[in-house]
């Protein structure tokens, strides 16, 4: 059998994993790999950022928007430790990569060699499994197993750490393909007086509600959660990370949850009297105050991972297995109900709302641009069928409650770690993973400018993301919470920034910059009927605030609608 070096090994069982795109960025230590690299242009299509954070967002977002495993490859040292960010985002958000990360020769180990660091120790917290290939030999099992580990059950982010010596020793190759470990059980069954237990609950609900998380679109499980819906006349409330599970104007569709999502889903979850969980982890910002949320309500929890159940919030039914299975189980022995009342009666909540807070956010007569009213032009000029992509902070909260939804993993947001500077890598990815769709990203000046460079890795592959800049001259989110919580004391939130469209023209990216209303809507046709990049700055309300809120602590459906 022929013999070929552990960094050809790679690239063949990459290959045979299906990887069709790398996100990555070259050094010492990784550099076997990426000479073997090159001999396979034809086939791992390399992108090659400006910034090791930037691959790992990229291949997040990669990953959200097509539901395979993204993959990067960066080098020891530095190069690995500013992967960590990206994969602790990774982690928290159930996002499946493969991070493989150079590292010094074998016998180096534990040295302090050049660029060492115990990358395996750094990232253990933080990853589903991480491994140190030390020897070539264990190449091509080391990578069936990654992928396997990061794709099944709870997705997640597995790291490799790929010692030189292992990259350039001589091994005979054959392929390999893990599905199973026996130590590790991903997807568990429920129990069929469990599955008869919920459906009676259901079927005795008098105002069921149900909480859908982003584990029914990692599920693949849309079908068959609206179908039980639809049976039962469910309501459903959807959370950040799963808010495009379902489209945006279904009419049991009530809307967003948490802190800074619509009324009525959050006074719907403590007047209910079944609170049915969907994939989804109970997170503080869904919840608010612990003390008080749901107690009127018996509670059936849905997930495929065990650690979830009674986490946060103690359930009376926990159904663990894959949502997919598991809803239609459930669905069979639901009877179909009519709870229209119930429904009806929240319609004064989405009425309050609208008067006090929507209808001002997105229609205003005059003053400044808003935030709301630009993304939800932005998303029906695209037919509400884009996907978008957020930065974090009030771009973030502003486009998640505005921006609409009709196709499946459309909403590609940093939940979980909040993490500023996602927006504009994640939506390169965004566009590998899904290049028949249009990418609107969506960003604030402050988190535009945390991973600004790599606007030279869309001017180098033409990357056609639409990058919408709302610029307020603020970290606006932080300010906000100043202004209600800290007596507006902006402490070193005003911030002074650049001239953006001499920015975009060095890196050849078309730009516009629009100030008043009237040209906001030419502006964002034209941006969408550009081929290849375009970056479109807006220029928004600076002191512009996200309402309703419940404050931190505060309990689930008291949302203040004034910032006083």
């Amino acid at each position: 059998m022929e013999k070929i070096s552990g960094a050809e090994a790679l690239m063949r069982s990459l290959e045979h994993e299906g990887v069709d795109v790398l996100f990555g960025y070259p050094g010492g230590s990784i550099m076997p790999t990426y000479d073997a690299l090159y001999d396979h242009k034809d086939t791992l299509n390399h992108i090659l950022v400006r910034h090791e954070q930037a691959a790992v967002h990229a291949a997040q977002g990669y990953a959200r928007v097509s539901g395979r495993v993204g993959c990067c490859i960066v080098t020891s040292g530095p190069g690995a430790t500013n992967t960590i960010t990206g994969i602790a985002d990774a982690m928290i958000d159930s996002t499946p990569l493969v991070v493989i990360c150079g590292q010094v020769g074998a016998a180096m180990l534990g040295t302090d060699a050049f660029q060492e660091v115990d990358v395996v120790g750094v990232t253990q917290p933080i990853t589903k499994w991480n491994y140190q290939i030390r020897r070539a030999e264990d190449i091509p099992w080391a990578v069936a197993r990654a992928f396997y580990i990061a794709k099944s059950g709870r997705p997640g982010p597995v790291v490799l750490d790929f010692t030189k010596n292992a990259q350039t020793a001589k091994i005979e190759f054959k392929p390999q393909t893990v599905d199973f470990i026996r130590s590790y059980k991903p997807v568990h069954h429920p129990k069929q007086a469990d599955v008869e237990l919920a459906a009676k609950m259901i079927n005795e609900s008098v105002k069921p509600f149900m909480l859908v998380g982003q584990g029914v679109e990692l599920g693949r499980a849309r079908q068959e959660v609206l179908e039980l819906c639809e049976k039962a006349q469910i309501p459903f409330g959807q959370t950040m990370l799963g808010l495009s599970t379902a489209p945006s104007d279904h009419p049991l569709n009530i809307g967003m949850l948490g802190m800074h999502g619509n009324l009525g889903p959050n006074v719907m979850t403590n007047q209910c009297d079944l609170l049915i969980a969907v994939g989804m982890r109970f997170d503080d910002r869904i919840t608010g105050n612990l003390n008080t949320y749901a107690k009127q309500a018996k509670i059936i929890h849905f997930d495929i991972d065990p650690s979830e159940i009674n986490k946060n919030v103690k359930v009376d039914l926990a159904l663990l297995g894959d949502c997919k299975e598991t809803i239609a189980l459930v669905s069979e022995k639901v009877v179909p109900a009519k709870h229209q009342s119930w429904i009806d009666g929240f319609k004064p909540y989405e009425e309050k709302e609208y008067n006090k807070v929507i209808e001002g956010a997105l229609y205003p007569k005059e003053g400044p641009l808003l935030m709301g009213e630009v993304i939800r032009k932005v998303s029906e000029a695209s037919g509400n069928e884009a996907v978008l992509v957020t930065d974090v902070g009030q771009n973030q909260l502003f486009a998640c409650r505005y921006f609409k939804f009709t196709k499946e993993r459309s909403c590609i947001t940093s939940g979980g770690c909040g993490t500023m500077g996602f927006a504009i890598p994640a939506a390169m990815g965004a566009c590998f993973g899904a290049p028949e769709r249009t990418v609107c990203m969506f960003a604030g000046d402050g988190g535009f400018q945390m991973t600004i460079q790599e606007l030279g890795t869309i001017m180098e592959n033409q990357i056609p993301v639409k990058m919408i800049l709302l610029n307020n001259n603020y970290l606006g989110n932080v300010r906000q919470w100043q202004y209600m919580f800290f007596d507006k004391r902006y402490s070193f939130t005003p911030m002074a920034n650049p001239d953006y469209e001499k920015i975009a023209e060095g890196y050849h990216i078309p730009c516009r910059t629009v100030v008043e209303r009237k040209d906001i809507d030419e502006a964002i046709q034209e941006m969408l009927q550009t081929k290849g990049p375009y970056l479109l700055q807006v220029a928004v309300k600076e002191e512009d605030n996200v309402l309703p809120m419940t404050p931190p602590g505060g309990n689930v459906d008291e949302m203040l609608f004034e910032v006083e």
